[in-house]
């Protein structure tokens, strides 16, 4: 009787413990070798849990996977599944590609690698985002000082003009000065948005700031609005800037207030720990983005043609809307190393940043203490 060959194990602190999607090593019987820490966070299993158990024992898969890792097997060459719903007893379903491929020096040793397509296609528009975001900005930031200039002349001469004109010219004067107003506020905002400094790292407790948030919400655009904490108190602290992630709160409770049409509504902020998700650095390596704040309201929702473009800028679901308030709460939360995302029906929108936790030990200012 040939003795079968030991199963390969990936080496401790190898590229295996590295890579930022949930994988795992099955052997040839199907029961799972190895699973690496990015599946540990998604799945919320353990290693210890998961090792020589049968792999459809522990997850459920929406998709015939004996069939597919015969194939593999048979073939030596990898499958991939798109759009499959993984679940386990410890999470819901959720949407994912998966590839199936047999070892070279194991042809019976299989690696499963899931890939979620939210957090895949969300990244990607992030990525995208920040690109048009880049072009549209530089090119407008240019332009504006040089515009600004004439627009207060023009504005200034219609009010010259006002002075002496009769009611129904003055309707036309009226009109123009508030047109070149609003220009200036948009063309004030794309200022801002390219003269946005690095925000400064420090240790920041995300309730503190979403208590200010709040607070200054309802003494102003949100007075119409009841807003409801529903808050995790164990939440550690985010690194960031405070001040800044105090503008993304405030433009995101602006905007849930607004969609309202000056009717009473509830938005309700909703924090959380949500250990499975991960993003990945431009060096191949993963970030855990645990901490998670939901801004959620019960408006008419954002239009599906724009629910997409959302966070690009100049793309705006309110009329006279610059299209500048998210693209700008987009690229604050990128440049804090976290992602934001919206899922939006009619009678509910849900904006959820996802940020990284401090380092232990990092003090206020953003240094580690001894």
């Amino acid at each position: 009787m040939t003795k079968r060959p030991a199963p390969y194990l990936p080496a401790p602190g190898s590229i295996w413990a590295s890579l930022p999607t949930p994988a795992l090593l099955l052997d040839g019987l199907d029961r799972v070798i190895a699973i690496n820490p990015a599946a540990e966070a998604f799945l919320n299993l353990s290693t210890r849990s998961m090792q020589g158990q049968p792999v459809l024992d522990k997850l459920a898969i929406d998709a015939p996977l004996e069939e597919v890792f015969a194939r593999a097997r048979a073939n030596q060459s990898a499958l991939f599944l798109n759009d499959v719903d993984v679940g386990t007893g410890e999470r819901a379903p959720v949407v994912c590609n998966l590839q199936v491929a047999p070892l070279n020096d194991d042809p019976d040793t299989l690696l499963l690698t899931i890939a979620p397509r939210e957090l895949a296609d969300r990244l990607g528009r992030s990525q995208n985002v920040k690109s048009a975001a880049k072009s549209a900005i530089g090119m407008a930031e240019m332009l504006a000082h040089e515009i600004k200039n004439p627009l207060a002349g023009i504005s200034g001469a219609a009010q010259l003009i006002s002075m002496n004109a009769s009611a129904e010219d003055r309707e036309l004067t009226d009109l123009i000065v508030e047109e070149t107003r609003r220009i200036v506020k948009l063309l004030e905002q794309v200022e801002q948005f390219g003269n946005l400094r690095p925000p400064e790292q420090r240790a920041v407790n995300i309730h503190d700031v979403l208590d200010r948030a709040r607070r200054s919400s309802l003494v102003g655009f949100a007075a119409h609005m009841q807003i409801v904490e529903d808050y995790d108190p164990s939440l550690p602290p985010t690194l960031g800037d405070g001040d800044q992630l105090l503008q993304v709160f405030l433009n995101l409770l602006k905007n849930a207030a607004e969609a309202s049409k000056g009717n009473p509504g509830v938005i309700r902020i909703h924090t959380f720990y949500d250990l499975s998700l991960r993003l990945r650095r431009r060096d191949g390596t993963g970030r855990a983005v645990p901490l998670q704040v939901e801004i959620i309201d019960n408006g008419p929702g954002i239009a599906p043609d724009i629910a997409s473009e959302i966070f690009e800028p100049f793309v705006s679901g309110r009329e006279n809307g610059t299209g500048l308030g998210l693209a700008l709460v987009s690229k604050i939360i990128s440049d804090h190393g976290g992602w934001i995302s919206v899922d939006s029906v009619p009678g509910k929108t849900v904006f959820r940043i996802s940020l990284p936790i401090a380092p232990k030990g990092t003090d206020g200012d953003g240094a580690e203490t001894p």
